[in-house]
């Protein structure tokens, strides 16, 4: 087994999902998702966890057994044949299926491709399939200190990197040239080379290093910014435009370390940027100010979105705000853990209070077609009377001096 994922930690997620699931009416959860395999296994190998009400787990696994084995704290068993699935579940978990009974599983319905949903139909004719998606996300959103240590540790190997990435910053370099020198440096670090998102059709690089008008192009990430890309294969992040003087220079980075991500975004130039674009960075840094003096239990993260919104407004730059006209995004922040788009989000429709051990990463960014993106984003975890910034990387617009141009 992993030794730094325990016995103990794992039990405890999967006595926080029993929980939910009674409060939901479910007997069992089934688990097929890459990243909810790890999370409460802690191996991510090709298969289902079957999580009961009562009774132990089962990582019924169809390869490699002989690694989840060796990795997973659940007890481990071959799956035979997905048209046998029913048999095995009705062996192993006889008190479900007693007298005819008809159980009700929950599952990651969110992320489980329609075929398979219908496939595991056809194989599981005696079970009540629902959604089970918001269970599975709601106890997710809650950190253990051991997660949050995986994020810390990420928090500095991306702090690292940005250094060595500013000192190296010169003008003419291409952000492709510039984001390579922070993925060489994180993935000395321990960097797995990859972030991972739950949204359907959304992909992440390493984060996005982009300057000038690349930097305000939209695309269909959802995010505030997106970037130019190297090809409409790949339309975000950075492409080979060169780096120019005088405009802004956005480094949104992500870094995930066993799984776990840090996300942060500084804001850099080569000299000085112009009176406007500096001003709105002030005001994102002033967004975020404001937004950690109402971070703590209790509080909404509707509203919190919400008191963004008029701030940016007040500002007179609500048109900029987390994007431009159409391209807009909606939010002020998201979750963040083992995938970059957990919950909560900081957005419309987000009503439930923040609870301690929640993590966000909050990012007010102001976007100028042909001109480019400024903003900041740190990510925090919720405590029991506030707030932790887990973001280790000095919060200040990055200028490269005059005598190095």
């Amino acid at each position: 087994m992993n030794d730094s994922l325990t016995a103990e930690e794992l039990a405890g997620r999967c006595a926080r999902l029993r929980q939910l699931m009674a409060a939901a009416g479910l007997d069992a959860c089934l688990v097929t998702q890459n990243v909810g395999l790890y999370y409460w296994s802690g191996s991510m190998q090709t298969g289902y966890l079957f999580i009961p009400a009562q009774g132990e787990p089962t990582y019924y696994v169809r390869r490699s057994l002989g690694r989840a084995t060796a990795e997973s704290a659940v007890k481990t068993a071959p799956l035979r044949s997905l048209r046998g699935f029913e048999a095995q579940l009705a062996s192993d978990y006889a008190e479900l299926f007693a007298a005819g009974r008809r159980p009700t599983v929950g599952a990651d319905l969110d992320v489980l491709p329609a075929q398979l949903y219908l496939r595991l139909q056809e194989a599981l004719p005696n079970l009540t399939l629902r959604d089970a998606s918001a269970v599975i996300r709601t106890v997710r959103s809650v950190k253990s200190d051991y997660e949050l240590g995986r994020i810390q540790a990420a928090a500095h190997v991306a702090a690292q990197a940005l250094d060595t990435a500013f000192a190296r910053l010169q003008p003419g370099m291409t952000e492709l040239e510039l984001m390579a020198i922070i993925e060489a440096e994180m993935r000395g670090g321990g960097h797995i080379g990859l972030m991972r998102m739950r949204g359907y059709n959304q992909e992440i690089m390493t984060g996005m290093v982009a300057a000038g008008e690349a930097a305000a192009e939209p695309s269909y990430f959802d995010g505030p910014a997106g970037g130019r890309g190297l090809t409409p294969a790949a339309p975000q992040s950075a492409s080979r435009r060169p780096i120019l003087a005088g405009e802004p220079i956005l480094l949104d980075i992500g870094c995930c370390i066993d799984g776990y991500t840090i996300d942060q975004t500084r804001t850099a130039v080569i000299g000085e940027l112009d009176a406007e674009l500096e001003r709105a960075y002030d005001v994102s840094v002033a967004i975020l100010r404001r937004i950690e003096s109402q971070l703590r239990p209790g509080a909404s993260p509707s509203a919190l979105y919400a008191e963004s919104l008029r701030l940016a407004d007040e500002a007179g730059l609500s048109d900029h705000f987390m994007g431009f006209g159409a391209d807009q995004v909606r939010f002020l922040g998201h979750g963040i853990g083992l995938e970059i788009d957990e919950w909560p989000v900081l957005a419309r429709g987000f009503d439930e209070p923040l609870v301690p051990g929640v993590v966000l990463a909050i990012e007010p960014k102001f976007t100028f077609p042909g001109r480019g993106v400024v903003g900041i984003e740190n990510t925090y975890v919720v405590t029991t009377d506030g707030y932790m910034t887990l973001t280790v990387s000095p919060e200040l617009l990055y200028r490269l001096p005059a005598q190095q141009i």
